[in-house]
């Protein structure tokens, strides 16, 4: 029988005016703040930080903007102590500094650390952990037409290279995260297949991260029309559904904006799969 297995939840903060289902909502740096103590209290182990939105067709934030909106926020969580990891979530090597000195120690590079040569760098000599994402082209032109020969095959491929250059680079790749990036360059049968599959990108050996909360494939799938307002609670079955599956293939961390929800969910789901189970704010583990 397989030894202690166990997942975290990466608490969704978007301290931005365009995220797709929460822009504007968390803005001022108290309401990022306050947001980001309540996914903690609710069970989250890492809370993700981000100034710039990357949903398709999302413009560039400059450097000075993107610090401006996310550094008060980090500084505020860490100053909390709740002893929850804090991640910041950008490809510019300038933020993921000013981050880390404020308190983060994750950096969450959509990028997989091509959108700044200096990002790798400052990664290793800080010694945080980075989450290296796949994504086809950029947020601006990713959903026009993607196609690949097999997408879990490619994606599997291009998350490996990024690994073995980030650890060429000198981050320990202990420290490493991969994430498939559910609809980031992707048709819904792409991340269908990426679901799935997903068990093949968790055999190159390092956690990984999914994110389809409140995606666009969940409501095409449930035949949700809804306006953005009504997102959330729309698409959270979806979302506790696929985090579910993705559970069950191996994957170990979870990107949600509905902490409590997901995290139940996935506690039923593993008490399921066998064994005893003890959860912790910050963790559910399977002893087996």
């Amino acid at each position: 029988m397989p030894g202690p297995v166990g997942f975290r939840l990466m608490g969704i903060v978007n301290v931005t005016p365009d995220s797709f289902s929460d822009g504007g909502r968390f803005l001022a740096p108290g309401a990022a703040i306050e947001h980001g103590l309540s996914l903690i209290a609710e069970g989250a182990g890492i809370v993700d930080v981000g100034g710039e939105s990357t949903r398709p067709g999302a413009e560039p934030v400059p450097v000075d903007e993107e610090l401006r909106r996310v550094q008060p926020v980090v500084e505020g969580l860490a100053a909390a102590g709740t002893g929850a990891q804090i991640s910041i979530d950008t490809s510019k090597a300038v933020v993921a500094r000013a981050a880390l000195d404020a308190g983060a120690s994750l950096v969450n590079d959509v990028s997989a650390l091509r959108g700044d040569p200096q990002m790798a760098g400052v990664v290793a000599e800080s010694g945080a952990d980075c989450c290296l994402m796949h994504m086809l082209g950029e947020p601006r032109t990713m959903q026009r037409d993607p196609r690949y020969d097999d997408v879990v095959d490619d994606v599997k491929s291009f998350l490996l290279a990024r690994l073995e250059l980030a650890v060429a680079e000198g981050i320990d790749e202990d420290r490493l995260l991969l994430d498939p990036g559910i609809g980031f360059g992707k048709t819904i049968d792409h991340n269908l297949q990426l679901l799935a599959r997903v068990d093949e990108i968790v055999a190159l050996g390092r956690p990984v991260v999914i994110g389809t909360s409140r995606k666009a494939l969940l409501g095409r799938i449930g035949g949700d029309a809804s306006d953005r307002s009504e997102i959330g609670q729309r698409r959270l079955a979806g979302t506790v559904a696929s985090n579910v599956l993705a559970l069950e293939r191996g994957v170990s961390v979870f990107r949600v904006h509905e902490v409590a929800p997901v995290r139940e969910g996935l506690a039923v789901a593993a008490a399921t799969l066998g064994g005893r189970w003890t959860t912790s704010p910050t963790a559910t583990t399977r002893t087996t």
